[in-house]
């Protein structure tokens, strides 16, 4: 979301675990607090040696008491595939103590003062690695008798099993006290760029993956003999398949078999109390037999945290779309207009609170519709619009004919209504009209309604676009007024032809700094009369009816002013900004037609009404009940604006240029409650950004828009719409305004039942039916094309109404559901804490998989396998992504505040497949591709996000739909730099911009950066280069947004899949 500050991480260090003892050689880590497998699976476990140490790391799972805690943890696998860096002897090298250490201990705590309890935080669980002692010998360790753990497989239940009674409480999830917004600005450091990427095994934690610290007076291990138990990141160990669990050939049944390795730290109340006592040794080494003999397999769908996390089910298809009901309702309208998080709507309330996943439906009633599915219109004429007398629900495939055609009910109220003689048609042996074929309103979900004149409260109004355009100092010395002349003139000429609506489109300009320019450009002047206002307080619109100008007409004249806009401030040196008063001078030039309104704002208001100030440079604000006032406007005169201006059918959209604070927070509610956007470009350049500003303006002036839009839901008896989320503004409980509405807008919204349903609901996007089997859901859209033809678009679909909780968990839609987790964890932000929000994910996630498993686990002896709905297998990782994005991530050293609010802004906005790509980017490696003579697409293949899939030799694309990150890897073929680069490929890449040269490889490239922009054009691509070891470069830009690896603090993927499987297990 445009160009970061790449000298500030946006990330935090996550703190090093302090040194400790090595302990003996042969002691053998079965400490677990998942699964001990095997045939004699005893629920013994060894006693790590009795050494004393600084301070214990973070533990997995509940406080280990006593001198006999141990810092053993294993270390993560080579991060980067680099053949020139030899593989190092593993060791247990003693840990530093990290600036953030916050549970120390004494030093050699005796046995009458036990170290201090520790929590376990969100972001730190820590794993033994497995250890096999070398043939022949008996590891000498002590072993205290703990009691019988359940295995930890996970995967999807049979769809045939009964429900099990539920457990409702849940427990709280746990919090990292690395996510605290309080604590100081961190400043991380980074290894030369000659340094290494070593496959080592070593214990110490680096602060980024692939770049490990040294680690001085390593303390030498005995070597042990080779075992099966490899230690795999994030301290998931796999083990050689044997057997299956007996559920594992069911349908959604994936039950892998449960790890073997676990985190230190999660001793019995048995073992702390007896520390000296433990099992016979030949028990011990039957124990490890049979944990030799294990065998895991690897079944499509499943999750086994026991099993390497390249095993963890990943979207690297992207978002795919539930079919089953596509064929099932074949006249429901396209998942692109309506998604639901559930095809199975819960029949009654206690089936709703066991749900504990978002209950309600994503809309993006604009969707661009692929060559050949366009939405038919549908012009009634002298009939009318066909409406219910009752409900008013709109005429659709659902309805059903009675009395030989003459009669028809509605889904919605069941009322039966008249067909009007010209709408009559006979019907067939079937009960169907026989004109049913001519009339789409019957047999498609998404229609367009021509309305007549009663649906108008006014004429159709033109498209009027408005420019708002700040002139102070610093949008001089920024280049913003510069990049207008080059960029912003040429767009608007290039789009004239192109606008919607072109001969009727309207437009107008306001200037401001400490006063208000006003600029008269009707058809015969010659040049531009510029009115200059300076009375703040008591704003009055020169020559009203010339502000606003007919752009086919006045062309020449507003040519001549955006020619002469930079030269005409390019001297000033006024550093304030009225724009309180030239918001509200702009809005009384717009009030009579309303339209869009964009504006160009580049520093902090400073004057007359709606002046702001700066805020958020208080460290000790964050991490208190104070902090979310940060994320809201300062000043109630941009809410109430926002009101005035969506009463005026006028939409904002905020073009935000500054490396400083503008209060994005207030100047983005503006676009928030009028159906607009924020586009924001942080430390803006013109020589960066123009191309970027170029796209997005344009696209904002040219795709097609809705004017005057009012949109509406209804639903069907027992069914109503409780809350939505998105940019409008609701006008009453269901009707929501939006001045301007386009194709790159969506809404969600959330459901509830008011009474026990019967019947399989139908849903309609302006309103929502009901049928004799189904719910139907009807979106309703009012509005006014920019032709001037007034419509209504209706979406309709039906979902069946279910008993079972297992049905509507199997129907999920993993999209929707994470579209509707993303907008109400980010509106929990404007009345939380980062880190409550945080939690709410996690707590939900724990409780919707602990409802699941509840299902199953008793009945069928699942006892602690962790299972999933197979719907949602990606569920956790999205949340895990979530979790680490810019509006919910850490505190005041992960983001600039602005930073954030944009972010939020954005995200509230996006349609299902653009939010998730932007949750789950895309990493693609390219060298290979570039270097056949005749590559094939399908060739290029998604990647994992961790840095374990970066290879040194290789070149890669990181796309998350709003920037390409490109990397060149340290032993990449100096040829393919220098094709991609020309003469800049041994330059600082920070210096370099990415340019078509003359050859082919080149041409490749930047005909795939065009496919994928392409792809999906509602924002612009910038494209920013990263060498292999460019610090801080590389970190900002890639390794921080690798959301499976631990950064931060946060957790890896691999180990959230056994922090959240340990939550799900407790009370369960």
């Amino acid at each position: 979301m445009g160009t970061e500050k790449p000298t500030r991480p946006s990330f935090s260090a996550r703190p090093a675990a302090t040194s400790f003892a090595a302990g003996p050689p042969t002691t053998t880590p079965f400490l677990s607090s998942g699964p001990v497998v095997g045939s004699q699976a005893s629920g013994y476990r060894p006693t790590p040696s009795s050494t004393s140490q600084a301070a214990t790391p973070f533990w997995s799972s509940g406080p280990v008491v006593g001198p006999e805690a141990s810092g053993f943890r294993p270390s993560p696998p080579a991060r980067f595939s680099d053949p020139s860096l030899p593989s190092m002897p593993s060791a247990n090298a003693p840990l530093t103590a990290g600036p953030f250490q916050r549970f120390t201990t004494p030093q050699n705590p005796s046995t009458a003062q036990a170290p201090p309890v520790r929590p376990l935080p969100v972001g730190q669980p820590v794993f033994s690695s497995p250890v096999q002692p070398p043939a022949g010998q008996v590891p000498p360790a002590s072993f205290r008798p703990q009691s019988q753990l359940p295995s930890v497989p996970m995967g999807s239940p049979p769809q045939s099993m009964n429900s099990a009674p539920v457990h409702a409480n849940a427990p709280q999830p746990l919090l990292d006290s690395s996510f605290s917004a309080s604590r100081p600005p961190f400043q991380p450091s980074f290894p030369p760029p000659e340094s290494t990427y070593p496959a080592a095994t070593a214990n110490l934690q680096p602060s980024f993956p692939g770049y490990p610290s040294k680690q001085p007076n390593a303390v030498p291990q005995a070597p042990a003999a080779q075992s099966t138990f490899l230690a795999q990141q994030g301290g998931y160990a796999a083990v050689p398949p044997t057997s299956y669990p007996p559920f594992r050939a069911q349908q959604g049944g994936y039950v892998p078999p449960p790890p073997v390795a676990a985190p230190l730290g999660l001793h019995s109340r048995e073992q702390m109390q007896h520390p000296g006592t433990g099992p016979p040794i030949g028990a011990i080494q039957g124990l490890i037999e049979d944990f030799s003999s294990l065998s895991v397999g690897s079944v499509p769908g499943s999750i086994d945290p026991g099993i390497e996390s390249k095993a963890l089910p990943r979207p690297l298809e992207g978002d795919v779309e539930p079919n089953s009901f596509a064929e099932m309702y074949p006249m429901n309208c396209p998942s692109r207009y309506l998604r639901l998080t559930t095809f199975g709507i819960p029949n009654s309330q206690s089936l709703v609170s066991r749900w504990h996943l978002p209950l309600g439906a994503v809309v993006c009633p604009l969707a661009v519709a692929p060559d050949g599915e366009e939405v038919p219109i549908v012009n009634f004429a002298a009939t009318g619009i066909i409406r219910c007398r009752r409900c008013r629900t709109y005429v659709n495939p659902y309805v059903t004919f009675t009395d030989g055609g003459r009669k028809w009910r509605c889904n919605i109220c069941s009322l039966l209504n008249d067909v009007s003689g010209d709408y009559f048609s006979h019907l067939d042996a079937t009960g169907r009209r026989i004109d049913l074929d001519q009339r789409p309103e019957l047999t498609k979900g998404s229609v367009e309604f021509v309305a007549p004149t009663e649906y108008m409260v006014r004429p159709p109004m033109p498209p009027l676009y408005f420019f708002l355009i700040d002139v102070s100092l610093s949008a001089v010395r920024s280049g913003m007024l510069e990049i207008w002349f080059k960029v912003v003139a040429q767009t608007i000429r290039s789009c004239l032809d192109e606008l919607p609506g072109a001969p009727r489109t309207q437009i107008g300009f306001i200037t401001f700094d400490s006063t208000i320019h006003f600029y008269n450009m009707k058809s015969s002047l010659t040049q531009p009369q510029m009115m200059v206002v300076s009375d703040l307080d008591d704003i009055f619109v020169p020559l009203p009816d010339d502000l606003l100008v007919n752009f086919s007409e006045s062309r020449s004249v507003v040519e001549t002013f955006l020619d002469s806009l930079p030269s005409m401030f390019q001297d000033n040196v006024n550093i304030e900004s009225a724009f309180g008063p030239a918001l509200k001078a702009a809005f009384m030039v717009m009030s009579q037609l309303g339209g869009k309104l964009l504006i160009f704002q580049n520093t902090l208001p400073s004057l007359g009404i709606g002046r702001l100030k700066l805020r958020g440079d208080d460290l000790r604000v964050y991490g208190t009940d104070k902090e979310y006032a940060l994320r809201l406007p300062e000043d109630p005169f941009y809410k109430q604006m926002a009101a005035d201006l969506t009463k005026y059918q006028i939409a904002v959209n905020v073009y935000a240029f500054s490396d400083k604070y503008t209060d994005i927070a207030s100047l983005g509610t503006l676009a928030k409650y009028t159906g607009g956007q924020v586009y924001h470009y942080p430390s803006f350049l013109s020589i960066i950004h123009k191309d970027r500003l170029r796209h997005e303006l344009s696209r904002d002036l040219t795709r097609e828009t809705a004017w005057e839009a009012v949109m509406r839901i209804r639903c069907g008896k027992g069914v109503r719409f409780t809350s939505y989320h998105g940019n409008f503004m609701l006008r009453s409980t269901d009707l929501l305004a939006l001045p301007a509405v386009d194709c790159d807008k969506a809404f969600a919204m959330q459901l509830c039942l008011e009474e026990t349903l019967l019947t399989t609901q139908t849903f309609n996007v302006i309103g929502v039916k009901k049928i004799a089997s189904d719910e139907s859901v009807l979106i309703n859209q009012r509005y006014t094309s920019s032709s001037g033809e007034r419509r209504i678009r209706v979406h309709t679909a039906a979902a069946p109404v279910v008993a079972d909780l297992g049905e509507m968990y199997r129907n999920a839609d993993t999209g929707a559901v994470v579209s509707l987790f993303c907008r109400l964890a980010i509106e929990k932000t404007l009345s939380h804490k980062l880190e409550d929000a945080r939690s709410s994910v996690q707590l939900r996630l724990v409780k919707a998989l602990k409802e699941y498993r509840n299902l199953y686990a008793v009945q069928h002896r699942l006892g602690g396998r962790m299972i999933y709905p197979e719907s949602l297998k990606f569920l956790p990782l999205y949340a895990l992504a979530l979790i680490k994005s810019t509006p919910l991530r850490g505190g005041y050293a992960d983001a600039q505040l602005d930073e954030r609010c944009a972010a939020g802004y954005t995200m509230m906005t996006l349609p299902v497949k653009r939010l998730l790509k932007l949750l789950y980017p895309s990493l693609i490696r390219i060298d290979e591709y570039l270097l056949k003579p005749t590559p094939l697409a399908d060739e290029l293949k998604r990647l994992p996000l961790a840095a374990e899939s970066l290879d040194s030799r290789g070149l890669y694309i990181y796309d998350d739909g709003f920037r390409f990150v490109i990397w060149f890897g340290r032993m990449l073929l100096p040829e393919i730099a220098r094709n991609l680069l020309g003469q800049d490929f041994a330059a600082d890449l920070s210096k370099v911009s990415l340019s078509e040269q003359d050859n082919e490889m080149s041409r490749k490239l930047m005909g795939l950066l065009k496919r994928f922009r392409e792809s999906d054009p509602s924002y612009y691509q910038l494209c920013h280069l990263v060498k292999q070891g460019e610090q801080p470069r590389e970190g900002f830009f890639l390794l921080a947004n690798l959301v499976e690896d631990q950064i931060g603090g946060t957790n890896g993927y691999a180990d959230w899949i056994l922090q959240i499987h340990r939550q799900v297990q407790q009370n369960a």
